[in-house]
């Protein structure tokens, strides 16, 4: 399992009975979780809530006057944290360990491969977790959501990162649609990613499915990695979807170009009884010889 062990403004205090009691920096909240299905423990009072309706959807419950948002830290990094109405924050921190693994790998290749770009295509990429990651180690990221108030928030995550000056275009687009038209326009990048939804809809009504579209869609993208390719990797948090079948996916669609592949659940830890909660897979396509990028130095 890859584990997102480095935080330090973010905690799983406790989870049980289909909920994770979590730490955001000084904020406490209490949100849904269905992996947790142990009980829990810890019964302190949270300033915040999520109590979902009967009906579908929910609501947020406040015990103590909160700001509408607020920054936390990842090391050299900095996010707007939000609660929404879809129980979400806008930030994932199990993603941290993929953060980490990407920053690796640019950074072996740079210093393999002196004074050559690093292109990155980060597909349905929400926040820009891993866009702030990557154009922080020096990548070139092109960052593509099909949302425009998500891509507006990515970009004020950029700009608390003080990384706004570098080189990130941001595309509100249809995933599937944008890629065609880069292979259309003949360009390449060094390192894919994207996390795929279960399912969903492109900014002009397109429908989304992944147990339809997700090898379409690797399929396509693969044609933009450059012949100095560095990664391809798959996050998905859809129930069922094994970490085997984003192996099986990238070692189908890159028979060809050799490199090793490897998936896995991703987890955070839980500081009761040192559990780790489960929270969706990541498969990882890396080219030979960059395996095994080198450990972030803590900031």
């Amino acid at each position: 399992m890859y584990i997102a062990s480095g935080w330090k403004d973010y905690e799983i205090i406790d989870a049980g009975g289909g909920d994770k009691l979590e730490r955001w920096g000084s904020v406490t909240l209490l949100r849904p979780d269905p992996q947790a299905v142990w009980p829990m423990r810890d019964n302190r009072r949270v300033d915040a809530k999520y109590n979902r309706s009967s009906t579908g959807g929910g609501y947020w419950e406040y015990n103590k006057d909160l700001p509408e948002s607020w920054n936390v830290s990842y090391r050299d990094l900095t996010f707007v944290v939000r609660p929404t109405g879809f129980k979400h924050t806008g930030l994932f921190p199990e993603q941290a360990v993929n953060w980490d693994f990407m920053r690796s790998v640019v950074r072996r290749f740079k210093a393999e491969h002196p004074g050559e770009p690093f292109r990155v295509l980060n597909l349905f990429a929400y926040t820009g977790g891993a866009t702030c990651a990557l154009a922080a180690e020096g990548a070139e990221v092109v960052h593509v959501d099909a949302a425009k108030s998500i891509v507006q928030w990515a970009k004020q995550n950029l700009a608390e990162c003080s990384l706004q000056d570098k080189p990130v275009r941001f595309i509100v687009d249809d995933c599937m649609k944008f890629v065609l038209r880069e292979a259309r326009r003949g360009h390449f990048y060094e390192g894919i990613l994207m996390d795929p939804p279960s399912y969903g809809r492109g900014p002009d009504g397109e429908m989304w499915r992944i147990e339809t579209g997700l090898y379409p869609l690797v399929e396509a993208a693969v044609k933009l990695l450059s012949e100095n390719a560095a990664f391809f990797l798959i996050n998905s948090y859809t129930t069922g979807l094994a970490p085997m079948v984003l192996k099986d996916v990238l070692t189908v669609a890159l028979k060809d170009r050799g490199g090793s592949v490897e998936s896995q659940e991703v987890g955070l830890p839980i500081t009761r009884d040192k559990l780790v909660l489960p929270c969706g897979a990541t498969g990882r396509w890396v080219c030979g010889g960059l395996e095994g990028g080198r450990p972030i130095p803590e900031k």
